[in-house]
Formats: structure tokens, sequence, C-alpha cells
């Protein structure tokens, strides 16, 4: 590119710009190239050291020459040859990252607020648009998280958030994988981690949950009670009939009284006996007198 000044007739400054061709742009690199093989040859053998790179099997290079990517796309695994001077490469890892969302304060849909963390998988699927269309892919990704993290748990009720935690992290991976895929990032996994409530809230759902179980208890009490009741009244109906089965239902109160080891005996005593001696001793005994 050139650019200069120049004055007119009238006295005014014009000030211009070319943009070179093509052609000379390749010119130039033709050259740059020619000077850098010429040190290739100058320096040889130790320039092998510097041409010469290897990238592993996890691992692919996308290379520069003169800032313009080099036709045939990413490198590697292996070995790959760069020139001194002109080439310039980066290395990108294909391997799966992990990184934890930092806790963010949420307020949900029935305006509650809440803190919640995360953490996200990813993986690079296209190391050339990581490279080219993007200046960092890792901290784009971050920063997305935790903006997707606040937008999709803002959409929901506490209740859902705490029961539903497959689903949101289904729909935020759903939604960090769409926008990253024109970086060639691909997003394999979320994780809730936590959900921290204030602690007034706690108190109050640990109540409400205590008074729930309670009545719930008092429920099954009562329903037993029914249940006891109808048994008593049918062995009644038995006994009534048999009076056999009475003396049998004695005989074993007082078995289980002797298991425990216990010197204190219990006989029942029919009340029908002392009604007699009651009625008799009450006919015998004259009315008070109460003339004087």
């Amino acid at each position: 590119m050139d650019f200069g000044c120049h004055d007119k007739d009238s006295g005014e400054v014009e000030c211009y710009f070319e943009i070179p061709s093509p052609e000379a742009v390749g010119c130039v690199e033709k050259c740059a190239t020619f000077f850098s093989f010429l040190l290739i040859i100058v320096t040889f053998p130790f320039s092998l050291f510097e041409c010469f790179k290897v990238v592993q099997e996890f691992e692919r290079a996308v290379i520069f020459r003169l800032g313009r990517l080099r036709k045939g796309g990413v490198r590697g695994p292996g070995l790959f040859f760069v020139l001194p001077c002109i080439d310039t490469y980066r290395k990108v890892d294909l391997r799966t990252v992990s990184f934890d969302v930092p806790p963010q304060e949420v307020l949900t849909r029935d305006s509650v607020t809440v803190a919640v963390d995360a953490v996200v998988y990813y993986r690079i699927k296209e190391p050339l648009n990581a490279v080219i269309r993007v200046a960092d892919y890792s901290a784009s990704t971050r920063l997305l998280a935790a903006t997707t993290l606040r937008n999709v748990l803002g959409m929901r009720d506490l209740a859902q958030l705490l029961s539903d935690r497959e689903a949101i992290s289904h729909m935020m991976q759903t939604n960090l994988d769409v926008a990253t895929d024109p970086w060639g990032v691909e997003v394999e996994r979320v994780e809730i981690k936590d959900v921290r409530l204030p602690v007034q809230l706690q108190r109050a759902m640990a109540a409400e949950a205590e008074a729930d179980r309670e009545a719930r208890a008092k429920i099954i009490a009562a329903e037993g009670e029914i249940k006891a009741s109808k048994a008593l009244r049918e062995a009644s109906l038995v006994m009534i009939d048999n009076p056999t089965a009475l003396q049998l239902r004695y005989l074993q109160s007082l078995n289980t009284i002797s298991a425990e080891k216990n010197s204190t005996i219990i006989f029942p005593f029919p009340m029908d006996f002392l009604k007699t001696f009651l009625t008799g001793a009450g006919s015998s005994i004259p009315p008070p007198d109460f003339q004087n």
C-alpha cells in the first residue's frame, strides 16, 4: 500500500493511497520465500531444527505464510515443514476441555434470587474455524456459557429449577452448541452443579416440609385407628359367638406378660359378678329417714 500527499496549483494539499495489485503481493511473497530458502541453505543443517515441527495425535496445526492461510488446511498429526521468518503456525488441542461456570446470581420467573453454578465440557471439531473466526475460542465459550446460564434459568420457576435439572442442562447444551458451531466448537455436556438458596428461604421451605410430614403422619395414624377399630369390632363379634376364644385370648396375654420376666400377673374379673353383689347389697340397706 502506497500513501502520500502533494500540493496542487491552487494551493490545496491532496492526499492519496494506492492498494497494490494481487500480482505485486504475489511477487513480494515469492521474493520472501526465495530469501527464506536461501537462509535455510546458508544455515544448513542447523536450520532443520526450526523448519520441521511435530504435532501430537490430539493436536492440529494451522499455518500462515505472510499472514495468509496456507493451502491444504490444517496439518497433523505428525511432522510438517515451515519456512523461517515468513511462516507462523498455531496449535489447536482437540481433546475435551472442561471449565466451571462461576456462580451466577439469577432471578427466577417467580422472583426468587438464587446462586447457580455449572460445569461445561467442550472440544474443537474444526480447528480452522477455531483459529480464523474467533480471537479466543476458550474465553468466548466461557463468557457465552455464563450468559446462557442466566438466560435459561430466568425463564424457569424455583420448583422447576430444583426438580428439572436434566432438562435445563440439555437446553443449555443445545443453545451453546448452536452459538459456538460457527467457531468450530462442539459443546458435549453441561451439568448444573449447585443451587444455593437464601437462608430465610431454606428455613421457610424446611418448615413447610416439616408441617407437610406431620400432616401426613396424622392422616396415616387416623387411618390406622380406623382399621384397628374395625378389626377389634370383628374380633368382639367372634368372641361373643364363641366364649372359648375369650379364654384363649386371656391365656395369650398371660404368655406375653411372662415372656417379659414380670412377676406381676393381672387376672381379669368379670364385672357381671360384681353387679350381682352390688345389687343384693343395695337392696338390704334401708332407705334413709328424713323425718327426724
